[in-house]
């Protein structure tokens, strides 16, 4: 069946103007098969028009006339047909004024090009004319045209031009890739831009396109090879002459110079980079092999698999996609070409692998182990490890140890055998996790003797895990993870000593020990005792379950190391650190815990450093802080020491202070101590200077230790008394009790000779303590005042309070000075 044909041209004589150039060329249809609808010939009339290139001449010579370019293009109609055509130049025979001719055939919506043939391979048909015929032949030019892909003398030009375009190959087939992806926009459509100075070489490019594409891409596939508008043609591979192309750009068009620089580096699309690689080494004949393995469209495996095996290099991305297609489908190739993909994978003298071609390599030994013979499996675990133990790619999958047992497993043992032990021998083993981890893999694969050097090694890889787990920034699971556990499940010699380690060094770190089980989950539930890492993980649900109870969090761990403190003080240690990981235990729970178990626990655990902080940090108001301390110094005399011991000693005197047992000289006492407790934290000043002037300021408070903090002339003691004696207790024994009154009177009208700090203080009481409490008091309580105010001394000093009491407050100086002169007649 002959497809319809139709002939559009401006060749006939008298048909427009004879000179001028760049004018545009009227044309006509001379011919049109009947079958054609008359809507697809209004669209057909632009697409088959011709403009000469810029500059040419109107009359031209023959010479000029065959260095012009032909317009071979395949569009698709609004109707879903299509049309193949060729238009080309051509001259009047009388004028040699330039014209075109354009013969066409027409598909119908649905229809292909006779046995599937792209339609580039039309353009070669030697049916297509140059003049319309006075009989249109019954056999169109594709129909008449042989489905062979044409004679080895074409083929091979095919091949010169590839390797010519070598530099442009990838790029244009990834753009011409790219066209089977959902367009940017709809209403423009991405272009692939070919600028070569022959339009044939644009057809080229269309045939090497169409060698490597997908059949149904690679039949509608339009292009035209020829246009003088890019932005205009409806086509999707446009070819322009250079002068036409200095003004594309927009993400729209893909444009590719290939009569400008060589364009640098990789394009980053495996199965452009492969085919490229096919056709610069003149093996286009590799596409239908390829073809023939399975896989989906534009996959780069079946290629990159037939390539390497075809003994034609590639990179690494593309070497990766060969193993990752090979590891899917270990079956899909035979014996011998799964060695010739594992030979060339595996070739010496490359330098460019990467580790997601390490990570394909181990994932094809994968999938062919146990299935194809060792022979073929052996250079890929080689690789691997020598990766591993060179390479130091902590991530590469290792091969499983059989892959070793034979003459091939020997003599990489050999060669990588003394660089693991000089490298595990070295200070540094250890300290990097996914290295060590490893090595000790590698090394038992091979049967290296680690023996001697384990114990160092793993006490450093347990340092090292707890080291990784610090950063709080780190993933939940360190990328190391899977790996130790294998290790640990591979060899029970460096998991018992592992863990072992880890036991060992958890009392020093318990909270790194359970952030570091928070994230790997070690398999520690054999039977070794392990008390310290089981506490670490049963810390965060024993801390959830007892809320605030912070003391019974600590006996619920405590019970999960099944050891006693008395037994095993250590695991008081790691219980507390995991219960105060920051900040100090209260008062209320160092007791409770100083309780839980004997001060020689806590010594030999050296929690007693917890307890003395919470002392210390106790504030003012915390009653049993003085009480703590006397504990402390008592259960810890030798290891409290320094500051701390001061700081302890203050505290413990105010325990005296307030049980009424501290000896005389309080003031003395304070000031004495102090020094040695230097910096004194707030709390312990508080507690001291309280528990001092609120003695002082009891009714049965001692007249000579008053006496010493009024001479003392020590601001902070002075100022602490202050403070108390504006507090609520004073108050409140002012309202109830006349002979305490009266008593503060004495006392703070007393010692006018102190210093000006005492006078001070005295001065602000009397007005602001005092008086208020007086004013408050009815008649009868004022008098009641008063004369306790006399008993207590003479009847001077009586006269001084009705003299005060009656007085403003800037009396006050000239009252003290009458009240002394008064106490010192009297």
């Amino acid at each position: 069946m002959s497809l319809a044909q139709l002939h559009y041209t401006s060749a006939t004589a008298g048909d427009g103007p004879e000179s001028g150039e760049d004018a545009e060329i009227p044309a006509r249809f001379t011919a049109v098969d009947a079958a054609i609808p008359s809507a697809a010939l209004t669209e057909a009339g632009p697409l088959l028009a011709y403009e000469p290139p810029a500059g040419t001449a109107r009359q031209v010579t023959e010479n000029a006339l065959r260095a012009l370019p032909e317009s071979f293009s395949f569009s698709a109609l609004s109707d879903g047909s299509h049309l193949l055509a060729r238009t080309v130049p051509v001259r009047t025979p009388q004028l040699s004024s330039l014209r075109f001719h354009a013969h066409a055939v027409h598909l119908p919506a649905g229809t292909r090009l006779p046995g599937g043939m792209p339609p580039i391979t039309a353009c070669r048909s030697a049916r297509w004319a140059a003049a319309t015929p006075d009989r249109v032949p019954a056999v169109d030019p594709v129909t008449a045209l042989s489905v062979a892909t044409g004679r080895a003398a074409e083929r091979e030009g095919l091949n010169d031009f590839a390797v010519s375009r070598g530099p442009w190959l990838a790029g244009v087939l990834a753009d011409l890739r790219g066209l089977d992806e959902p367009a940017e926009s709809a209403a423009e459509p991405v272009k692939v831009v070919l600028v070569e100075r022959q339009s044939a070489d644009v057809a080229r490019w269309i045939a090497l396109a169409a060698a490597v594409l997908p059949p149904s891409s690679a039949e509608l596939l339009t292009f035209t090879t020829y246009t003088r508008h890019p932005e205009r043609a409806p086509q999707r591979v446009v070819g322009v002459l250079p002068q036409d192309a200095h003004e594309l750009s927009g993400p729209g068009f893909r444009v590719h110079t290939c009569t400008g620089p060589r364009p640098q580096g990789t394009v980053g699309d495996a199965w452009a980079e492969t085919v490229a690689r096919i056709w610069r080494s003149r093996t286009p004949e590799l596409f239908r092999e390829a073809a023939e393995l399975p896989g989906e469209p534009y996959a780069a495996g079946p290629v990159a698999v037939t390539a390497l095996c075809a003994g034609i290099a590639l990179g690494p991305n593309e070497r990766a996609a060969a193993a990752d297609w090979a590891a899917e489908r270990p079956y899909a190739l035979d014996a011998k070409r799964t060695r010739q993909l594992v030979d060339a994978l595996t070739a010496a003298g490359v330098d460019d692998r990467t580790g997601a071609e390490f990570d394909a390599a181990g994932r094809l030994f994968a999938a062919l182990d146990g299935r194809s013979p060792a022979t073929t499996t052996a250079p890929l675990a080689a690789m691997l490890v020598t990766e591993a133990v060179r390479g130091g790619n902590g991530s590469v999958e290792l091969p499983g140890r059989t892959a070793f047992s034979g003459p091939e497993g020997a003599a990489v043992a050999t060669v990588l055998g003394p660089e693991i032990v000089t490298e595990l021998s070295g200070p540094g083993a250890g300290l990097d996790v996914a290295r060590t981890v490893q090595l000790l893999r590698v090394a038992r694969l091979l049967g290296v003797d680690c023996a001697e050097l384990l114990p160092g090694v793993v006490q450093r890889l347990a340092s090292g895990l707890l080291a990784d787990t610090r950063d709080a920034a780190a993933p939940d699971s360190p990328g190391w993870a899977p790996a130790l556990l294998e290790l640990m499940d591979e060899q029970f010699d460096v998991r018992t000593a592992l863990l072992g380690a880890l036991d060992r060094i958890a009392p020093e770190d318990p909270a790194g020990a359970e952030r570091l089980l928070g994230r790997v989950a070690l398999p520690f539930t054999g039977t070794q005792l392990l008390p310290h890492l089981r506490m670490c993980a049963e810390a965060p649900e024993a801390k959830a379950g007892c809320g605030d109870d912070r003391v019974g969090a600590v006996q619920r761990v405590l019970r999960a190391a099944g050891m006693s403190p008395f037994a095993e003080p250590l695991v008081l240690r790691t219980a507390v650190g995991l219960v105060w990981e920051e900040g100090a235990p209260t008062v209320a729970e160092a007791r409770l815990l100083l309780e839980a178990a004997t001060s020689d626990a806590h010594r030999t655990a050296g929690t007693w450093s917890h307890l003395v902080a919470a002392a210390l940090n106790a504030p003012a108001e915390e009653e049993e802080a003085p009480q703590l301390a006397h504990d402390l110094l008592r259960g810890f005399p030798q290891e409290i020491t320094g500051r701390e011991r001061g700081a302890l000693l203050l505290l413990d005197f105010a325990r005296e202070l307030r049980s009424g047992a501290a000896e005389p000289e309080w003031a003395q006492r304070v000031r004495a101590l102090r020094p040695g407790a230097e910096p004194v934290e707030p709390g312990v000043l508080g507690h001291v200077f309280g528990a001092l002037a609120g003695r002082l300021l009891a009714p049965d408070g001692p007249e000579a230790e008053l006496y010493a903090l009024a001479h003392s002339a020590d601001a902070d003691l002075i100022a602490a008394y202050d403070r108390a004696a504006h507090g609520p207790d004073v108050r409140t024994r002012l309202a109830a009790d006349p002979g305490y009154a009266a008593g503060c009177f004495a006392v703070w009208t007393a010692h006018p000779h102190a210093g000006a700090e005492w006078s001070r203080t005295t001065a602000v009481l009397l007005e602001e303590v005092l008086r208020p409490a007086v004013r408050a008091l009815s008649a009868e309580g004022v008098a009641a005042v008063e004369e306790a105010v006399g008993r207590s001394g003479s009847s001077g000093r009586a006269e001084a309070f009705r003299d005060w009491n009656r007085r403003s407050q800037g009396t006050l100086g000239r009252l003290g000075r009458r009240l002394a002169g008064r106490v010192r007649r009297g």
